[in-house]
């Protein structure tokens, strides 16, 4: 079986095709430098992503705090992670680079924040009625 990759290790974007036989690449050709052997060999056998989403805040100036894997992860996993970080929630204030879980499903990779949400601010009963006037 052949497949047919867009390189994506530089900016040339190299079009490599890999041939694979018995789940084992056999033969790679097309890439301009050494990095687009190394990018064909893993994304025709596992492809990795680096994942990004979202976690629920609570008591947070926002809702939500955008998050994303420190390492990528197997794409093959991303539906079972997914449905992993729709059950988290994290307490404000969340710092940049905070961890908001280790070791997703078992490997070394950790979810971590990528933007800073601070506490809500409390609205007394005074400044909601100067906000009416």
């Amino acid at each position: 079986m052949e497949k047919k990759l867009t390189c994506v290790s530089c900016p040339i974007g190299c079009g490599i095709t890999v041939r694979i036989e018995d789940n084992v690449v056999t033969r790679i050709a097309g890439n301009q430098c050494p990095r687009g052997e190394t990018y064909a060999q893993q994304e025709a056998i596992d492809p990795m992503r680096v994942l990004s989403t979202s976690v629920r805040v609570i008591g947070g100036e926002f809702p939500l705090v955008s998050v994303k894997t420190d390492r990528p992860v197997p794409k093959r996993l991303i539906l079972q992670i997914m449905n992993y970080v729709r059950t988290l929630s994290i307490e404000a204030p969340v710092k940049i680079g905070q961890v908001v879980a280790e070791y997703l499903l078992g490997m070394s990779a950790s979810l971590v924040a990528t933007r800073e949400v601070h506490l809500a601010q409390q609205r007394t009963s005074r400044s909601i009625s100067e906000n009416s006037l």
